[in-house]
């Protein structure tokens, strides 16, 4: 195992000290806890916007505290949820008042802990509702939306989320927006190579040179497919295919589009695959409002990418197109 990393046990914390140190005007910790960040700027008024999960998917989680997103973030160890006490000293930092909004992946750990962290709110008075955002549909079929992972379109629910936050709607109309946009985006992802967990020391999984695996999960979860290595196209084909009709999408949509790298893969193959879902979309009717194409949720080292797509109406449009500074993404106002 080669990594830039000194005892695997303080792996996070350290990596959490160097995010602090590079962006003290955007992020703060709360009790000197190093697993709880949050935004260091506060908008009296404002609906709190809280998310977490493990670690090692970064920027997903704690690198979209910020303005225009989320107010902060709990993390546990590589690919561990954190503690329902983490979440809560999270959860009371961030409220100002108006309540506190979860959004977190569909992942049975962050489920019973944000649960219990909610219920330690209500005990403190402070009003919490949950999002629970699961749209891969590699891992569930249609019908069974619910038991689906959140993997890498839960960006997108945080930045429409954030954005209707960010005009001080109330937290009813913030979950509001939050349920719009995930019942709207559909993810589907592909892995070419494992990744090694720090105090693991070996690869969380063995695939062979010349293999894929179509919809593994951001943690190595089973795909749906393991076969040979198929072309940028020939792949990006199968998972536009299958996200296209899950919704479904038609012709006349107009979409935003996630291309998202798992931690090796270059950002020149991402746009590889673009180019062949934008013909997809083209050749459907479909529109394309606005490209993402980088590392939005990882999976450590692991070679491989996802493609989300929105579905987009006005207001979600609107709340999309709306700034946002993080230290790990920026974002000026997009021409609606």
């Amino acid at each position: 195992m080669k990594k830039f990393i000194n005892k695997p046990v303080d792996f996070v914390d350290e990596m959490i000290q160097g995010i602090l140190a590079a962006h003290p005007d955007k992020v703060k910790i709360v009790n000197n806890d190093y697993r709880c960040l949050v935004n260091a700027k506060s908008k009296k008024g404002k609906v709190g916007i809280a998310t977490g999960g493990g670690s090692g998917h970064l920027p997903l989680f704690l690198g979209y505290v910020g303005d225009g997103m989320l107010d902060g973030c709990s993390v546990g160890g590589v690919f561990q949820s954190p503690s329902a006490d983490q979440m809560f000293e999270v959860t009371k930092a961030i409220n100002q008042g108006a309540g506190v909004l979860y959004i977190y992946g569909n992942y049975g750990g962050d489920i019973l802990n944000f649960d219990m962290a909610a219920e330690m709110a209500d005990a403190e008075d402070i009003k919490v509702l949950s999002v629970v955002a699961g749209e891969d549909v590699a891992s569930s079929p249609r019908g069974q939306e619910k038991k689906r992972r959140g993997v890498a379109g839960i960006f997108f629910v945080y930045k429409c989320a954030g954005a209707a936050a960010d005009e001080l709607l109330s937290l009813d109309e913030v979950k509001r927006v939050a349920d719009k946009a995930a019942a709207n985006v559909r993810t589907m992802g592909v892995a070419l190579s494992p990744c090694v967990v720090p105090e693991v020391g070996k690869p969380s999984f063995t695939i062979g040179e010349d293999e894929m695996e179509l919809g593994m999960g951001i943690h190595g979860e089973p795909g749906i497919e393991r076969g040979k290595l198929k072309t940028a196209d020939e792949i990006v084909q199968i998972m536009m295919d299958k996200i296209l009709a899950d919704l479904p999408y038609n012709s006349g949509d107009e979409v935003a589009v996630l291309v998202n790298g798992l931690g090796a893969t270059p950002k020149e193959e991402l746009y590889v695959l673009y180019r062949k879902a934008a013909e997809i979309l083209k050749a459907r009717g479909i529109s394309v409002f606005h490209v993402y194409a980088g590392e939005y949720a990882t999976s450590m080292e692991m070679a491989g990418a996802s493609i989300s797509v929105l579905k987009l109406d006005g207001e979600l449009k609107r709340f999309l197109a709306k700034p946002a500074y993080t230290p790990f993404f920026e974002q000026v106002q997009l021409e609606a």
